[in-house]
């Protein structure tokens, strides 16, 4: 007697086909696989094409940090070269005066960052406290030198009649702005660590006893005493100060409207 019918099931054309359900996985193994060698051949692809950009462009936050520094330097230097290159053309062939009371008057006042200053004048530097140097009653970020800290050395300088000023190198403006980012300080686009060196041309004793005299510099000689910070304050019979080689522009200022 013959057995039971086997199950068909209808193909495409309509016609029964017996036994295809391992036809389909085979089928189905075979597009896996070819996915798959796709996708490899698209990886290796790439690989080849971004092979060696690693040199070109730094991919951890550090390496991105000193290419950008490196890229503002770069940028400053021909900034600066332009400036000097266009210079010849803005002078009138006249001798004008460079204390700001010739007919420009407070343009030339704005002008003097972009020539480079002599004369005598203090040089302050301030620099993080020993890791261990905390006391009870004092907290890690005690023993750092803050944003607030060269403020008050840059204010104290300017009320004691500082002709001009250089903080890490760089001529001080009305745009330059000095931030805290984290353990270091963000000036003028680029960031340092300590020791921070602070230069102005004036008469020194006036210089002097403006420092000594100012309430913000007598809180962190408190530290210096306290945790161990850094200080150090010198005359100097000669300091040269570099020009100002940033932009003039302000790029986030409104202009008041008459009350």
């Amino acid at each position: 007697m013959d057995g039971p019918p086997t199950a068909s099931t209808p193909g495409p054309d309509g016609a029964a086909h017996d036994g295809d359900r391992p036809g389909r996985l085979s089928r189905l193994s075979v597009g896996t696989g070819v996915v798959g060698l796709l996708a490899g051949l698209l990886f290796a692809a790439n690989a080849s094409v971004f092979a060696g950009t690693e040199a070109r462009q730094p991919q951890d936050l550090q390496g991105l940090a000193r290419a950008e520094s490196e890229r503002l330097e770069r940028l400053e230097k021909e900034n600066a070269d332009l400036r000097a290159d266009i210079a010849p053309f803005l002078r009138d062939g006249t001798d004008t005066p460079t204390d700001g009371t010739g007919p420009d008057g407070d343009a030339e006042l704005s002008a003097l960052a972009l020539q480079e200053v002599h004369g005598p004048g203090v040089e302050v530097q301030l620099w993080d406290a020993p890791q261990n140097g905390a006391q009870e009653g004092f907290a890690p970020d005690d023993l750092v030198v803050h944003q607030q800290d060269l403020e008050a050395v840059m204010n104290a300088l300017w009320a004691g009649g500082a002709e001009a000023m250089s903080v890490q190198g760089h001529r001080v403006v009305s745009t330059t702005g000095v931030r805290c980012v984290g353990n270091v300080l963000h000036i003028a686009g680029r960031t340092y660590s300590p020791p921070y060196v602070i230069e102005a041309v004036g008469g020194p004793d006036q210089l002097v006893s403006s420092l000594e005299s100012s309430p913000g510099v007598s809180v962190y000689l408190q530290y210096v005493d306290a945790v161990g910070l850094g200080w150090s304050m010198t005359t100097r019979s000669e300091l040269e100060l570099p020009p100002y080689s940033g932009t003039m522009s302000l790029q986030y200022a409104d202009v008041l409207e008459d009350a």
